[in-house]
């Protein structure tokens, strides 16, 4: 009996690998995406500085324009305090005694203490 022999030019290459496909994404489209959510993320960050800057800016310039306000105020306590002062001072001396030897307007200094001390 003949031995069976290859047939001529040999036989086929045998596929030995698994042809599988990678799971997940490409290395490529995770890098892309992960690039846009951090781009979008900056951009937010960007948005959200320049607001808080806008709202400083803001307060600021809210109180530089209440400053003549609040100072109006406080001359007329002043004045308010002074006056009530001298009429104090009438009635108990019987007469207004100069404090200082010019008539130079000083600023008085308040402090205010509580009313009941705790320890």
């Amino acid at each position: 009996m003949p031995q069976d022999m290859p047939p001529v030019g040999g036989y086929g290459p045998v596929q030995y690998k698994r042809n599988l496909p990678a799971p997940g994404f490409r290395p490529t489209t995770l890098l892309l995406g992960m690039g846009a959510i951090m781009i979008f993320g900056f951009y937010k960050l960007g948005q959200g500085i320049r607001e808080q800057n806008e709202y400083a800016r803001e307060k600021m310039w809210s109180r530089i324009h209440l400053i003549p306000l609040l100072q109006a105020e406080e001359d007329r306590d002043l004045v308010r305090r002074h006056l009530a002062d001298q009429a104090r001072e009438k009635e108990l001396l019987g007469e207004n005694v100069k404090v200082y030897n010019s008539d130079r307007y000083v600023r008085p200094t308040f402090a205010t203490t509580p009313s009941n001390v705790t320890k």
